[in-house]
């Protein structure tokens, strides 16, 4: 499975982050926001960009230049006709912020009790995860890009390691997997589609109800072990989540064919 640069299921922010080689860029503009959003799905020519975005010609002409300037998306000749051009995207997106009414709750309500002198490591990363997730989500931050991506590497690296000709023994390799290392306890909920159901998800289970999955390393994590298990692209969405107020998380895997 490639690393991709898609916008994570559900991300929403009024400002957008990006890293080129010229450096770091907030983007805050709607127009430039909804173009970078269709480039990070796929390359565009102009024609395609103006049609899809519904703005005129000048302002697409515009944004584009502008995005360009700042090393943020590239172009190249369209090889059915060299007098066009096709855009893609030549940076990586970051996260995002929100500009208006920040989360505001009690911090510490949603950090799980740590004792110093507990030896359980696996305690130790939850509460340094739920504090760092808390903390940006109190600001308006979110980095969802990034995590879904560390996710996707930390599945391919895990991948050899819940390996088996079969479905079921590969889910099974992963339940055990999750249990041994505290990561939530994993079930098969469904064959087609086929979905999979975490109860006490290491990543979220402490995070507030905010209404929307906030699993993106999870996500990552899956759609790498079953993009490997396929030999095909698998897309982990979730579809349940505790950040919903569920009492567990769930994901559809999709494959490539799947919108």
């Amino acid at each position: 499975m490639k690393d991709n640069n898609e916008y994570p299921q559900n991300f929403s922010s009024d400002v957008d982050l990006f890293s080129s080689e010229k450096g770091i860029h907030a983007i805050d503009s709607p127009v430039k926001m909804k173009i970078l959003s269709m480039l990070n799905k796929h390359e565009l020519s102009f024609e395609e960009i103006v049609s899809s975005s519904g703005k005129a010609k000048s302002t697409v002409s515009v944004h584009l230049r502008g995005l360009s300037d700042a090393g943020i998306i590239g172009a190249k000749s369209d090889p059915d006709d060299s007098r066009k051009k096709i855009f893609f995207t030549t940076s990586l997106l970051l996260g995002g912020a929100s500009k208006g009414e920040r989360l505001r709750f009690d911090i510490d309500e949603y950090i799980p009790e740590y004792i110093p002198g507990n030896h359980a490591s696996t305690d130790f990363y939850r509460f340094i995860m739920s504090t760092t997730r808390v903390t940006l989500l109190n600001e308006g931050i979110t980095i969802d890009p990034l995590l879904e991506r560390s996710g996707v590497r930390v599945g391919k690296a895990i991948s050899p390691v819940l390996a088996c000709p079969d479905i079921t023994g590969f889910i099974n390799n992963m339940k055990r997997f999750w249990d041994d290392h505290n990561l939530g306890h994993i079930e098969m909920a469904d064959h087609d589609p086929l979905t999979i159901t975490i109860y006490n998800c290491f990543e979220c289970v402490n995070l507030p109800v905010i209404g929307r999955p906030v699993c993106a390393f999870e996500s990552g994590v899956l759609s790498a072990v079953f993009s490997e298990y396929f030999g095909e692209p698998r897309k982990a969405v979730e579809t349940g989540c505790y950040a919903m107020g569920d009492s567990f998380c769930r994901f559809i895997i999709k494959g490539p064919e799947a919108k």
